[in-house]
């Protein structure tokens, strides 16, 4: 966790910038526990800073990526398998600060913490493609923007023309990993009919605290009126950030 809740006055004045303390993170962090121990389930944080709430979340969801691949009388888990199941930890976690630097910090933050375990675990049977992967997820899952109004920003954090841009990824087959890439304000944007039993959503307030977000629905299907599909392909989990930026 970051030792300082704030990092200048001048930042606080201009952007209000004040971290949430470890005791804070948890305790909100707790009201939600199911959900932090599901290596799948989606959480979005719209003001990460350098990650003290996301962190937590992985931390969580690679203990319970461990229990995951560890199969009945076995002591630890299978390599392969808890390098699977922490891809998916990582990226179901995403973020969006205005200032780079928080955003530089906390991709490198989640870095460290999910490396520092995939190579306790691993071991001998750690895979670089796989860093590399891991590294090309969070560039696109923790991004610089402006959660209010759902653009990126400058250098300045002043809003962009462009929006706002996540990326689902979901295993399809094996290893295959597939990415598909939506406009966050088409995903927030209005009312749409149920699908494939996916219940009504009502639109979604942008100017929200922290809060647990499922960012796609859970089915194959789109609905129709909630925004274009900007990318979508298929590769081996490990060579994922080898076909698009």
């Amino acid at each position: 966790m970051s030792e300082t809740q704030v990092k200048s006055k001048q930042r606080v004045a201009d952007h209000g910038e004040v971290f949430t303390a470890e005791r804070e993170v948890n305790a909100m962090l707790d009201l939600v526990k199911q959900e932090t121990e599901r290596v799948d389930s989606r959480f979005l944080e719209p003001a990460c800073g350098d990650g003290n709430f996301v962190v937590e979340i992985l931390r969580r969801k690679l203990e319970a990526a461990k229990k995951r691949s560890t199969p009945p009388k076995r002591k630890k888990p299978l390599p392969l398998e808890f390098e699977k199941q922490s891809v998916i930890a990582v990226a179901s976690i995403y973020g969006v600060d205005l200032m780079m630097d928080n955003v530089i910090a906390c991709r490198e933050r989640l870095y460290e913490i999910w490396n520092t375990e995939y190579t306790a675990v691993c071991k001998n049977e750690v895979n670089e493609d796989c860093r590399t992967a891991i590294r090309f997820i969070l560039s696109r899952n923790i991004v610089c923007g402006n959660a209010l109004s759902l653009k990126t920003v400058d250098e300045n954090g002043n809003d962009t023309n462009e929006p706002i841009v996540f990326s689902e990824w979901s295993f399809v087959m094996g290893t295959k990993l597939q990415r598909k890439d939506f406009r966050f304000d088409k995903l927030l944007a209005g009312d749409y009919e149920p699908v494939a039993g996916v219940p009504k959503k009502k639109k979604k307030d942008a100017d929200t605290a922290y809060q647990q977000m499922e960012l796609f629905p859970a089915t194959e299907d789109k609905p129709s009126d909630e925004g274009e599909l900007l990318t979508s392909y298929i590769a081996d989990y490990r060579r994922i950030q080898d076909y698009g930026e």
